[in-house]
């Protein structure tokens, strides 16, 4: 199904790379551009896809330019998005940009419209994402960043830009790079990560105390014939809900993230994980004790970066002193250092039981961007994201009081609705 075009959603050209337009709102104007890795004149066009029918149809494309943009996370892939979108997306609300070069795919900016009160721009995949990010390829990611922001700037219209969670080295900062208007960069989430080697690796950076406890896991684990299978696309369905439901038992009567047992959250990793198996982009396993699925965990991959996404653990295997952690950390990391891939990443969150193990910190960022006549929305929606940003942070470091506060506070609503 065709994107139903408005004027800004035309096919344009844009200029050469290293020139932007002196006024962005005419970059539709037609001319050639030099790619700068070639003296052979190559043009840039860029549309807006509205459409969830085009979105779809996207698959092949879009898994040639994921392919081809290394700093791409799992999350950026088409089956991640587009399942999301399924499950999460508002009609009307879809809003693409793309960028090709003599027919090929080559910048995608994958966002949707939402209102915050004001209208903003936000990467589709929200807070399930841990990475959000552009699209660049590779060969040519210069001039593909400066048409996708001419592209961006156009189709932004009367809406900022919000890019969360965008790792250091990303596609995105490129594209900030290029952006003609307004832009700020605040901190956002911190992930944590370890290198892409196998556990000898890891057990290498720790104290030695510490190598020895995790050594002696590692031997429990094996001792009591904890068996690893690898979940084929086919049987992807009937696993995702095994894990669905483990998870479920193992934070029975503790804080579990409500999203995780809602079903457009099942429906939506059924459909991105089954076809990431299939495309090697994912991988399903399962621990098995005694002919038992006893935990399964869902491993994410892209070309440079394997990360835990989510995982489900039957009570009993505490009860039998096995250390989950360390049995899970034992595949994935066998698993990232066996395909090269150069990072483990423990994804958003800075847990104890991370930790444990020596793991390097890295700040996703957030880039705020918007049309110049938009400047004092911009600066009036970067004061509001540092203002959350800092009570975030003292609730953090002084949980305890905060939590009183609110207590007096839900109590003095409580007597004032009750009445004299």
């Amino acid at each position: 199904m065709t994107a139903r075009r408005t004027s800004h959603e035309a096919p344009s050209t844009v200029p050469a790379p290293g020139r932007r337009p002196a006024r962005p709102e005419a970059a539709g104007a037609t001319g050639n551009t030099t790619d700068s890795e070639s003296t052979t004149p190559a043009l840039l066009s860029t549309t807006l896809c509205r459409a969830p029918g085009q979105f779809a149809a996207l698959a092949a494309d879009w898994r040639a330019l994921h392919r081809g943009c290394r700093a791409a996370t799992p999350f950026q892939s088409h089956s991640w998005l587009y399942s999301w979108w399924l499950s999460y997306g508002t009609p009307g609300r879809l809003r693409i940009v793309l960028v090709r070069r003599a027919g090929r795919l080559v910048a995608a900016a994958p966002l949707m419209l939402a209102y915050r009160p004001l209208p903003v721009l936000v990467p589709l995949g929200g807070p399930l994402s841990d990475f959000c990010d552009v699209l660049l390829d590779d060969s040519c990611a210069g001039p593909a960043a400066e048409a996708l922001a001419a592209g961006l700037y156009r189709a932004a219209r009367g809406a900022l830009v919000d890019l969360r969670e965008v790792r250091p080295g990303a596609a995105a900062e490129r594209l900030y790079a290029a952006w003609p208007g307004p832009r700020r960069r605040r901190d956002d989430s911190v992930c944590l990560e370890l290198p892409g080697v196998p556990m000898d690796g890891l057990l290498g950076r720790l104290a030695g105390d510490r190598a020895r406890r995790v050594r002696a896991k590692l031997r429990k684990l094996d001792a009591l014939g904890i068996e690893e299978r690898s979940v084929p696309a086919g049987e992807v369905p009937v696993a995702i809900h095994r894990m669905l439901h483990l998870h479920r038992l193992q934070w029975q009567g503790r804080g579990v993230t409500p999203e995780h047992l809602r079903p457009r959250f099942a429906a939506h990793l059924v459909r991105a994980t089954r076809e990431m198996v299939g495309s090697g982009e994912a991988v399903l396993t399962e621990y098995r004790m005694a002919g038992r699925v006893m935990a399964a965990d869902l491993l994410l991959m892209s070309a440079d970066l394997a990360g835990g996404y989510l995982y489900g653990a039957d009570p009993e295997l505490r009860e039998r002193k096995a250390d989950i952690t360390t049995m899970l950390m034992r595949h994935d990391a066998r698993r990232t250092a066996g395909t090269g891939r150069r990072a483990l990443s423990l994804l958003r969150g800075t847990e104890p039981y991370k930790q444990h193990w020596r793991p390097v910190p890295v700040t996703n960022q957030r880039l705020l961007l918007s049309r110049r006549a938009l400047a004092p929305a911009l600066r009036l929606y970067a004061a509001q994201v540092a203002g959350r940003a800092l009570a975030a942070g003292l609730a953090r470091e002084r949980p305890a009081p905060l939590r009183g506060l609110r207590a007096r506070l839900r109590t003095r609503r409580a007597k004032g609705a009750a009445g004299p």
